[in-house]
């Protein structure tokens, strides 16, 4: 088994073998417990240095409209639009039910949603700090309501009773989206976009961190909005798409003191 790893390790990332080890580890624990093993050899097994991965990126201002722009009219518009603009996690965002959208402003609540649920194992997000409950742009909100009112149609010309407990995002048949379908119609709507194949949906996240960062909101703020338990956090994993802030002190007393020396002398 060292040497099948090892073998891959030229094709594959070092996650991937991760993942590929995991999987044996726990198919042969199934085999025991059915007799069918005496050892586990895999438990035996380190992961070998794989393929460095692709490492992730973020869309410009520029690119993230033309993406947009491309998405309008598809089945995936809503979801990217809600993607980009509010930091919902891929994982996140396909689970969404309508009971868990507030498009409306009650008691000075402005519209939100919030984000308790994923796809992952037992419905969790990532970590408890995961959940988190956001206010919806403007933008969002449109989007989502436009959604909403070709939706309910859709779904009863396919003999689907819509309900507030129903999917956001589905297929064309109301079944849930997996993360198949996404990958699929985001490649082609990339491509329209003139942009290289190679975006995931993803990166529509890094993208939100990285507008937010330019946009000169702070890294505490950003960290609370994605859902990460300290700003340390979304410095170790976004650390790319952060604009650097270690020069601003330096930026601004350049601009204090290029004031000073313009002040005309006796000017208090």
């Amino acid at each position: 088994m060292d040497d099948w790893l090892t073998g891959r390790a030229d094709e594959l990332s070092t996650r991937t073998l991760r993942d590929v080890l995991a999987v044996l580890r726990r198919s042969i624990e199934h085999a025991q417990r059915r007799d069918k093993a005496v050892r586990n050899v895999a438990a035996l097994v380190t992961v070998p240095e794989g393929r460095p991965g692709r490492p992730s990126k973020a869309l410009n201002l520029d690119q993230a409209k033309a993406v947009l722009v491309a998405a309008r009219g598809s089945r995936l518009y809503a979801y990217l639009v809600l993607s980009l603009l509010s930091g919902v996690r891929t994982e996140e965002a396909r689970p969404l039910t309508w009971d868990h959208v507030y498009l409306a402003t009650e008691s000075e609540v402005p519209p939100h949603v919030p984000v308790w649920r994923s796809v992952r194992r037992h419905g969790e997000t990532k970590t408890r700090k995961s959940r988190r409950t956001n206010a919806l742009p403007r933008q969002v909100v449109e989007v989502l309501e436009e959604h909403l009112h070709w939706q309910k149609p859709e779904r009863a010309s396919h003999g689907v009773e819509w309900t507030l407990a129903g999917r956001v995002f589905t297929t064309r048949s109301g079944e849930p989206l997996d993360a198949a379908n996404v990958r699929r119609d985001f490649r082609a709507i990339v491509k329209k976009a003139g942009l290289a194949p190679e975006w995931t949906p993803r990166e529509l996240r890094h993208s939100f961190v990285s507008l937010l960062s330019d946009h000169g909101i702070p890294l505490e703020r950003i960290a609370m909005l994605v859902g990460h338990s300290s700003q340390a956090t979304t410095e170790a994993v976004y650390r790319k798409q952060l604009r650097p802030v270690i020069t601003q002190g330096a930026e601004a007393m350049d601009e204090i003191f290029d004031f000073e020396a313009r002040r005309p002398r006796g000017e208090a």
